[in-house]
């Protein structure tokens, strides 16, 4: 079995093919190098499913030049954190001020002189590897090492977003520790964190599927993600999480539920070509958490919407 290719991803953009021979020959040994012409070619490999790491842009092309190149990917979503070094002759006039305002990060300037162009490069990818490392812990909660509420609004709103493009439904587990602030009075909020700690693992291990997402929400509550999850594949894995918990049996001598951690679940599953907006879904799972509390606690209630009004007025929900 071939071992993927981890070297980082170079993109080349000049319309002179001497200079991107010239470039490739000085990246291929550390690089996996892919190139273009021109603007249109350039933005489509931006953009692909395995986006550059980092890419040397030329000022002077003919349709778009350079800094209109730059500003068009630092315009889009999925390309605005690639690094971008201009690439000029000395003999051209280049107006550095124009560059950075566009949102370069750096200029070389040809003929190329091999060891600055490489370590100029290297430079900025260890930077771009620094900032993505940062902006992790950002997302992160740091007691349960999973995402935090932050970086579950993001995802969400993402997951919401293509779910519409691929007219597939999205579901949503909003889980909630029963009586979590008696077992803290009764063993102390060390064991508490433990117990979130565990929770969070255990949930996180019953997740099989890479695009399912799990977020601690806030306290002892956690929102799970599933994309492209029908009602019943839902309610099936929310069983899944459920005996996941029980499993760990952790005591809870002050729960009038059961003698170790329960939770509880609001589970709601929305097709979200018929209208409303991630908002709504999460106020659903919510009305669904709080039925299951108050009819005991320890068990999944499921929301379904007939359909997502387009308007402010509320959603129609049958719980069952």
């Amino acid at each position: 079995m071939t071992e993927p290719d981890e070297r980082p991803k170079i993109l080349i953009v000049d319309d002179t093919r001497t200079n991107i021979d010239l470039l490739i020959e000085i990246f291929r040994a550390d690089f996996r190098v892919s190139a273009a012409t021109g603007a249109a070619r350039a933005l489509k490999l931006a953009r692909a499913e395995q986006p550059p790491d980092i890419i040397l842009l030329d000022i002077l092309m003919p349709e778009m030049d350079g800094y209109q190149v730059c500003a068009a990917l630092k315009q889009d979503e999925r390309t605005k954190g690639i690094p971008i070094i201009f690439v000029t002759a000395v003999s051209e006039v280049m107006d550095a001020a124009r560059g950075f305002a566009a949102g370069a990060v750096d200029y070389i300037t040809k003929p190329f002189y091999p060891p600055v162009v490489m370590a100029r490069v290297k430079l900025h990818l260890d930077l771009k590897r620094k900032y993505e490392l940062l902006e992790s812990y950002a997302f992160l909660d740091a007691l349960t090492e999973i995402g935090n509420r932050r970086r579950f609004d993001l995802v969400l709103k993402s997951e919401w977003e293509r779910a519409h493009r691929s007219r597939q439904p999205l579901s949503l587990i909003y889980l909630d520790i029963d009586h979590f602030k008696p077992f803290n009075d009764t063993y102390g909020h060390g064991a508490g964190d433990d117990c979130l700690r565990r929770l969070a693992g255990a949930l996180s291990a019953t997740l099989r599927r890479s695009g399912d997402f799990i977020a601690r929400y806030g306290g002892e509550e956690f929102m799970i993600l599933l994309p492209y999850t029908d009602p019943e594949q839902a309610r099936t894995l929310a069983q899944k999480l459920l005996d996941a918990v029980d499993r760990l049996a952790i005591p809870h001598a002050a729960s009038p539920v059961a003698d170790h951690v329960t939770v509880s679940m609001g589970l709601v599953t929305l097709d979200p070509v018929a209208g409303g907006d991630p908002l709504r879904m999460v106020a659903a799972a919510d009305q669904a958490l709080y039925t299951a509390k108050r009819s005991g606690r320890h068990q999944v209630q499921v929301a379904r919407f007939d359909q997502m009004p387009h308007d402010d007025s509320a959603p129609r929900v049958d719980f069952s």
